[in-house]
């Protein structure tokens, strides 16, 4: 009896072994130290999967597939991994382990536009790079090396360098996956990123270099569209009119110079919601789209019934929002290199969550949609005496929706008491400065050159600004239509801030989610919110779980479903998703105790805020354009989004 039971007992111990072996090989490895996070990693050039471990050859693939690990062979004297495209537990094949780089945090940098700082360097060494922002004078180390980049094309610790021109990562998508990241503070007193990441071209190895010789023929064909986007409430009749006059002078000078291919002007009206006022007529209508403009001549015929409303709206602010929407979304932008909105209000506008909002977007995610065609917003506020109890409201707005952001650059400008030769005198400024950059670029001027020279001459503030805009605008034409690329290294070590103006970003942050991965965001995040309006929860676990998914997005999106991550904090796994982000979201930059310190409108502002941010999902589902597939041969299911970091919770 007693040797049944010792029988029994060994056959239970290798019947749990063998179905742990199974279960175990159903998931993915976890990466070292951790408890739920997988291992994962990018292919390099040339890299092939095989059928069996130690066989070199097989189908190659594509640059930078991503894969999860399922096991690691060393049997045959090096190295390899069994892969598969999920981590639900299909596996396709082998791959050596000297053909691809560890991804650990599915994070992806972007360039900012160069217009307002130097070429990124990729550094071969970290150390290189350190003693650099470790230096009480960076700027001595630095342009050693950036004058033998120039005159022999390479330097010491130099893999390469950022290319000349803007590279748009809305039209010629690059991957530069974050390996690894720590914040340091620079000798200077700023907080920067020291970054371990990858890069490579496609395999043509073409670049902007080539191309450079030509960027005065290239700019031949610059041109600029600039959409007015007016309020047209009661109040604003003096304005339409001064508006009118400008564009009307402007046309002028652009037929009597011949550039009437180079220059287009558009306009939109907005009003507000008609829910309960149909007597506004309209909320938004384009009046001239500056595609099908012919001359002045038409744009004046086209805008001649434009007059102010003869009923007010609901609320004193408005729905400006949905005017700036419908110049975004409505006008063709891809005809014109230059490309301007110009919004002009003696309003507020009404926040996304508002029950009249017609686009349910705050001015953030605006300002981030003007970004996918590359659109700087103007606004000219008219700060009118009836209006005094709202400017501060609106201020705060429309300084945020009118920064531009490849350069950090605020397009906001107030017009004081809302006085009509004031706001005249800036229409005026800012038609005619737009006109004479591209005048300047059709007749071959120096469009490359650096702009911190180029805006030395100009005093006022709005000139200057439009010159570094144009300037940037320029590089991203040339980026273009040169064929720009991100530069052919593989893995280096670069800054995220400039090296000597170190307040300067040189790259903006993108979580790449799947179709799948960002309706379980949005699904989970709605039963949080939902949970907390409806009292469920308290306000504490409501952080709580809400910090445990902006900490899995980062890390490992895939996750959020799987381990039920809505309660990771109670597992005391939390640690290990934030640890190694080197960048962190709304909500994860933000700590419990001054989360707790908040009173109920506070926290209650905070909720809408990243309701608001679900709605903008919506958008990027639909964005058909954007969607990115990292693995050839992968399900469309696994195409990625670039979600900003900004628009994570």
């Amino acid at each position: 009896m007693k040797l049944t039971l010792t029988r029994l007992a060994a056959s239970l111990i290798s019947v749990l072994a063998l179905s742990t072996a199974a279960m175990a090989a159903d998931k993915p490895l976890l990466q070292e130290g951790k408890k739920t996070l997988y291992q994962r990693v990018l292919t390099t050039p040339g890299c092939t999967l095989s059928s069996q471990a130690g066989q070199r050859t097989g189908k190659e693939q594509p640059t930078f597939s991503r894969f999860y690990v399922y096991e690691r062979d060393q049997s045959t004297g090096s190295e390899w991994l069994k892969v598969g495209p999920d981590s639900y537990g299909t596996t396709v094949g082998w791959l050596p382990s000297d053909c691809v780089v560890d991804w650990k945090m599915q994070l992806s940098l972007a360039f900012t536009n160069p217009a307002n700082r130097d070429r990124l360097l990729f550094f071969k060494d970290r150390s290189t790079l350190e003693e650099i922002l470790d230096s009480e004078d960076p700027a001595s180390t630095v342009e050693p090396i950036r004058a033998l980049l120039e005159v022999k094309g390479k330097a010491d610790n130099i893999l390469s360098q950022e290319p000349e021109y803007f590279v748009d990562l809305q039209k010629e998508f690059y991957l530069l996956p974050i390996l690894s990241g720590e914040e340091v503070m620079t000798e200077e007193g700023f907080r920067t990123r020291i970054l371990n990441i990858a890069s490579v071209s496609k395999e043509d190895g073409s670049n902007q270099a080539s191309a450079a010789p030509d960027a005065s023929k290239q700019m031949k064909e610059f041109s600029a569209a600039v959409v007015f986007v007016i309020d047209s409430t009661i109040s604003m009749q003096p304005y339409i009119e001064r508006t009118r006059q400008a564009i009307k002078d402007i046309y002028q000078r652009v037929e009597d110079e011949q550039l009437g291919k180079q220059v287009k002007f558009g306009l939109v009206s907005f009003r507000s919601s008609l829910k309960d006022r149909p007597g506004l007529e309209y909320l938004t209508k384009m009046y001239a789209d500056p595609s099908l403009v012919k001359d002045g001549a038409d744009f004046l015929n086209k805008i001649k019934d434009l007059k102010q409303a003869t009923v007010s709206t609901a609320y004193w602010y408005e729905d400006p929002l949905a005017g700036v929407m419908k110049a975004i979304d409505d006008v063709n932008w891809n005809e014109f290199g230059a490309r301007y909105i110009v919004l002009i209000t003696d309003a507020s506008g009404m926040e996304g969550d508002d029950v009249l909002s017609s686009t349910g977007l705050n001015v953030e995610q605006v300002r981030i949609e003007a970004t996918k065609p590359g659109v700087a917003i103007y606004t000219l506020h008219l700060k009118t005496p009836a209006g005094i109890k709202d400017h501060a409201r609106a201020e705060a707005q429309y300084r945020a929706l009118s920064t531009y952001t490849p350069t950090n650059t605020s397009l906001y400008y107030p017009v004081d008491a809302g006085d009509v030769n004031q706001f005249g005198a800036k229409v005026d400024a800012l038609a005619n400065a737009i006109t004479s950059q591209v005048k300047e670029a059709y007749l071959g001027g120096d469009v490359v050159g650096s702009a911190t020279h180029a805006q030395m001459d100009e005093q006022d503030q709005l000139l200057k600004d439009a010159r570094l805009i144009g300037h940037a605008m320029q590089l991203q034409y040339l980026g273009s239509t040169t064929g720009a690329k991100a530069p052919p290294v593989f893995q280096a070590w670069i800054s995220d801030r400039d090296l000597v103006q170190q307040n300067i970003p040189t790259t903006d942050v993108r979580v790449l989610l799947t179709k799948a991965q960002l309706s379980d965001l949005s699904d989970i995040m709605k039963e949080i919110l939902d949970a907390a309006n409806e009292g469920l929860i308290s306000p504490a676990e409501m952080f709580s779980r809400l910090r445990s998914v902006a900490a899995t997005m980062g890390a490992d999106p895939n996750q959020l479903q799987q381990q039920g991550n809505t309660k990771l904090a109670e597992l005391g796994v939390m640690g290990e998703y934030l640890e190694d982000l080197p960048y962190q979201s709304e909500v994860l930059n933000l700590d419990e105790e001054t989360w707790k310190s908040w009173d109920g409108l506070a926290q209650e502002k905070f909720i809408r805020n990243v309701s608001t941010k679900l709605r903008h999902y919506q958008r990027y589902n639909a964005d058909v354009d954007r969607w990115v597939k990292l693995t050839a041969d992968a399900d469309s299911r696994e195409d990625v989004y670039p979600v900003p970091l900004e628009m994570m919770p």
